[in-house]
């Protein structure tokens, strides 16, 4: 009995249903923007988004932005369904172009439909919760929760899932386990020996970023006009946006803290003081899911800004205030090598297949 022979057992049955799912809501949006491209109405990119100058489909016409994301999105939908259940073993003219499409929208849907904002929000996201009962923040929060940002986070979740059904395709077409993706020989970088090691720089990089630029947003609320003119700084404390700063500061410093638990002790089971679950060990999903939803957010971030043309006219003189986003591309990769190394050391043995 081989590794594609193996009936799965309770618990690994998810690389199984991801391309299923993966098709069934990327057919979803499809159908919605055949919906737009044939009533002209319901396209949230491009033109259509009031705050677009930060991402990348500002530069498709609206016109043919609908038909783009329909041809694109039902043809991912087929591709997706073509890998939930393939027959044999295909030829590598198929599988380089299948897996070339499904990588491409993939990233697509993840790294270029998003873009600040998703990554803003997420950062926000405490600070709307907790203060929404009290009418704090005093945004309107129908300004905030927008079709278009409902639309990128749809995006990120259809590229994730396409992704995922890829990568489970790939495996099981090259005979691995779909589970684990262990083979007959397993690369040395991927021991949790070898990812102990080089995981220790990925997590070093991950967290200083976040804390170079969590440090910019501190001194703006100790009075310090750090990287910003002085009538700008004084603009920002009569309107309480540098309270907004320290928001994203501490949200950056929390991310900065949560990543160096990648390579301690307390994150691989729960310190003490949490009560109730002290000693236990952590899941390594409550670990690698959140970091991972949060490098794919910076990596789509960092796109965005930096193809913007405003964000480099602002940087034409260095200022301190914009200099540490010029660090987020380093901030992306790291985080998500950190938390693949992470997952390779925790792992285990596949309840799948038995190895590890």
């Amino acid at each position: 009995m081989t590794i594609l022979d193996a009936a799965p057992r309770p618990g690994t049955r998810w690389p199984d249903r991801l391309a299923p799912l993966a098709a069934g809501w990327l057919g979803l949006w499809g159908v919605l923007a055949l919906l737009a491209t044939i009533t002209g109405a319901g396209y949230p990119f491009g033109a259509n988004d009031p705050h677009g100058d930060t991402n990348l489909l500002r530069l498709v016409p609206v016109r043919f932005g609908p038909a783009l994301f329909a041809a694109l999105l039902l043809a991912a939908a087929v591709a997706a369904l073509a890998m939930s259940r393939p027959t044999g073993r295909p030829s590598r003219a198929l599988r380089v172009v299948l897996a070339g499409y499904g990588w491409a929208v993939a990233a697509f849907l993840a790294l270029v439909v998003p873009d600040a904002r998703v990554l803003v929000i997420l950062g926000y996201a405490p600070m709307l919760i907790i203060g929404a009962p009290f009418g704090w923040p005093p945004v309107d929060y129908s300004d905030v929760f927008t079709w278009t940002l409902f639309a990128r986070f749809a995006a990120v979740i259809g590229g994730l899932l396409l992704a995922g059904a890829v990568l489970v395709w790939r495996r099981r077409t090259g005979e691995a386990c779909v589970a684990c993706g262990r083979g007959d020989a397993e690369r040395d970088w991927t021991t949790p020996t070898a990812a102990a090691r080089w995981g220790r720089w990925a997590v070093g990089i991950a967290a200083a970023v976040p804390l170079v630029y969590a440090s910019t947003r501190f001194a703006w609320v100790a009075g310090v006009p750090l990287g910003i003119p002085q009538d700008t700084f004084e603009e920002m404390r009569e309107t309480g946006l540098v309270w907004a700063g320290a928001g994203l500061g501490a949200f950056a410093t929390v991310g900065a803290v949560l990543t160096l638990g990648l390579v301690q002790r307390w994150g691989e089971r729960f310190p003490r003081w949490i009560v109730g679950l002290a000693g236990r060990r952590v899941p390594v999903k409550l670990a690698v899911i959140p970091a991972a939803v949060v490098s794919v957010a910076v990596t789509a971030a960092t796109l965005g800004l930096m193809s913007n043309p405003q964000f480099w006219r602002m940087n034409e003189g260095f200022s301190l205030a914009s200099a540490p986003a010029l660090l987020w591309p380093a901030w992306g990769v790291a985080l998500g090598a950190a938390t693949y190394a992470y997952h390779l050391r925790r792992r285990g043995a596949c309840r799948r297949c038995g190895r590890g």
